[in-house]
């Protein structure tokens, strides 16, 4: 068997605690003329639930491939057969998109007539409706654009962008404005640009001609998107594979990797959406993204929300799951169809599938603290990220070396929180909750006050300082708590949660008094946390200030996805001057916009985005962003560590840890003051045990590239 590493991740030494079985840690594993093989155990597949999932395919006879890491786990039936993929066609022809996207010669938001001056004429009664000319590219790619589902010139049903209908005519319009930008065949396209660097030859996929239409547009071959491909389950899984590498071969970007997250999520212009035949296609507008189908919305209880898929007649399916590091591929006959719901004729497959790798399954079950509730819309995961696998491993970082538990220490029990910011004082200053602070305590329990922290994480001491305009009462969801502290030109700032969603003030007295902004997060920023860097917000990269939050309205509910924005260091209680992160562009750099609707995930973990604390490490020249999984860390959790060279990313995963050996409490981050001049010697300020804690860590870094 013949395999290509990317990259290989050398193991550490033994006290080095690295993520527990992430996918994360695996090498970049890419199939030759053959695939390398594995058995399910070695890739950490449950052998018996793999088989569940393989029998129920055979239900419809066929054929399958299942990997992970990029090894060949198990297969059934002729697997070098090729199928009729129908609809799975929609899929890899969109890869096509991709590749136009890259080059420049098409945009999503383009309208569409731009690329293909006669779009939707024929019928001629289109015209009439004027609707032609609103059609965009992203209209074609998510069922939106309106057109009626045969495959030829069909007729608009409804205002493109107001309805989500199924339709195979879309797509095929797609596939014309593709063809025409390129003047050029679309099989031709992919066959040089994306299937042979995969190994795909034309004796694995073959592309028919148009069934529906003339067979040449302009004197070019017209190949359909909305069907059209037949091929054998190892092309499948290739073109998965490719997929779940974020658009990577090897050495080789052939596809962009935002156009990978934006196809395998839904886009929020369609999420809602009134579908057209609901019976049939269910809530779809929730779960379909550019040309392929997802779980974003956790239809599949039991299944990750950063899974999607292909879907073709009779179930050719091309699966793929980052969360997991999975690809499966599978083609054949139907399966039942004796089901409630548009989706759970997949079940039998998916579920098994997934639950073959364990406790993988992101975002499924999380618990919400009593009075909780999610009132707003999340951003839906691109899964990104959304997942232990999806996120890779830090360039950097090999893992973290933590103290003994036993010398952790702690203060201040019974309180918690502890954001925290470097003064210019050269104090700590921090805010707790629901407690009553350091000894000698406050006499009535808050849910919000404040504190200095002087000395080293070694013999440090805790001064509370009363504030009467900041302090405030009530237990749990019904107290005001402090979620992100920041010194920046000797004012104080402090961001408060549990406020509908949460709102921001300014102390010019280390504390003592507080101004508050008259204006509130009100849409995702439910638990926003500042960026901190040096004494006195020393050293910040610009003049901006930096502001994380999970993307939900609730401080109580984990989420998919990080979210971040940005202001003027000068302008912070100005909200016309607030800006949020919309996505990267293919350079890296980030696209900023006034308006909070259009945000984007900075971050994707499906189902463990929840509570934490970012600063910059100077010595490393890295950003280090804790993240505690669970809405009860008091006394046992999970602990993530992120880092990144930018705010905006990329971020990687430098620590996981699905239980810590000590309960991480609900927030966590690394002081910078507590930092070693080469940032390689931490301390670990967290919330466990209901306490002010404090531990040691040491990051162990990755050679350095000769």
């Amino acid at each position: 068997m013949i395999h290509r590493v990317l990259y290989c991740i050398a193991a550490s030494a033994a006290s080095v605690s690295l993520a527990p079985a992430a996918a994360a840690e695996q090498p970049r594993v890419f199939p030759g003329r053959e695939w390398d093989r594995r058995v399910p155990a070695e890739v950490g597949l449950d052998p018996a639930k793999l088989d569940a999932a393989g029998k129920y395919a055979l239900t419809g006879g066929g054929s399958g491939y299942v990997t992970r890491h990029g090894y060949l786990v198990r297969t059934w039936g002729d697997v070098k057969k090729r199928y009729d993929l129908k609809s799975t066609t929609k899929s890899i022809g969109v890869t096509a998109l991709g590749l136009a996207i890259a080059d420049g010669k098409i945009a999503l938001d383009d309208p569409a007539r731009k690329h293909h001056p006669t779009l939707g004429v024929p019928p001629e009664s289109n015209a009439a409706t004027g609707w032609p000319e609103k059609i965009t590219v992203l209209h074609l790619a998510t069922q939106t654009a309106g057109f009626e589902k045969p495959g030829g010139f069909s007729k608009l049903l409804f205002e493109p962008g107001t309805q989500w209908d199924y339709s195979d005519s879309g797509p095929n319009w797609l596939a014309e404005c593709v063809t025409l930008a390129y003047r050029r065949d679309v099989r031709d396209l992919l066959f040089e640009r994306v299937f042979t660097p995969l190994g795909i030859t034309d004796r694995d996929l073959e592309w028919r001609a148009n069934a529906y239409r003339p067979k040449q547009i302009d004197g070019i071959e017209r190949r359909e998107f909305g069907s059209g491909v037949n091929a054998n389950v190892d092309a499948m899984a290739r073109i998965g594979l490719l997929y779940l590498r974020e658009g990577r071969w090897e050495d080789q970007q052939l596809i962009p990797a935002e156009f990978v997250r934006r196809a395998r999520t839904t886009e929020k212009s369609v999420v809602g959406l009134p579908v057209r035949d609901e019976k049939t296609y269910g809530k779809a507008s929730d779960h379909y993204g550019l040309l392929w189908w997802n779980n974003a919305d956790g239809t599949l209880d039991n299944v990750p929300r950063d899974a999607y898929w292909s879907w073709g007649l009779h179930e050719s399916l091309i699966v793929v799951v980052p969360s997991l590091d999975l690809v499966a591929s599978r083609a054949g006959d139907s399966w039942g169809r004796d089901w409630n719901g548009h989706y759970d004729v997949l079940r039998g497959f998916l579920e098994p599938l997934c639950a073959a790798a364990g406790d993988g399954v992101a975002g499924a079950g999380a618990k919400r603290s009593p009075g909780a509730r999610n009132t707003g819309t999340p951003l839906r995961p691109s899964p990104g990220h959304p997942s232990n696998a999806a996120l890779p491993p830090s360039p950097v970082i090999a893992g973290i070396e933590w103290a003994d538990k036993k010398t952790i220490i702690r203060r201040a029990p019974g309180s918690d929180n502890w954001p925290l910011t470097w003064a210019d004082d050269g104090q700590l200053y921090t805010a707790y909750g629901d407690g009553w602070g350091f000894d000698p305590r406050v006499p009535q329990k808050l849910s919000l006050g404040l504190a200095r922290v002087e000395g080293g994480p070694a013999d440090f001491r805790g001064f509370n300082i009363r504030s009467p305009s900041a302090e405030s009462r009530g237990d749990d969801v019904r107290g005001e708590k402090a979620s992100g502290m920041l010194m920046v030109d000797g004012d104080l700032y402090m961001l408060v949660r549990n406020a509908g969603n949460s709102r921001l003030g300014r102390s010019p007295d280390r504390g003592a008094s507080w101004t508050w902004a008259d204006w509130r997060f009100e849409t995702s920023f439910g638990y926003p946390t500042f960026v901190n860097f040096g004494k006195n917000y020393d050293g910040a990269r610009d003049r901006f200030v930096y502001v994380v939050s999970h993307d939900q309205d609730s401080a109580y509910q984990p989420a998919d996805a990080m979210v971040l924005a940005r202001v003027p260091r000068e302008k912070l209680l100005d909200r016309a001057a607030w800006e949020f992160f919309v996505r990267r562009d293919d350079d890296g750099q980030p696209v900023w916009s006034a308006d909070v609707a259009k945000r984007g995930p900075v971050l994707e973990r499906a189902g463990r985005c929840y509570r934490s604390g970012i600063s910059f490490d100077k010595g490393l020249g890295r950003y280090l962003w804790c993240n505690t999984l669970g809405t009860d860390g008091r006394f046992s959790g999970g602990l993530e560590v992120y880092d990144a060279p930018e705010p905006w990313g990329p971020w990687t995963l430098a620590y996981s840890a699905e239980k810590w050996d000590v309960g991480p409490g609900e927030t966590a981050s690394f002081p910078p003051k507590w930092m070693s001049d080469d940032g390689r010697e931490l301390h670990l300020v967290f919330s466990g045990d209901d306490s002010f804690s404090v531990r040691r860590a040491t990051l162990v870094l990755r050679p350095r590239a000769p």
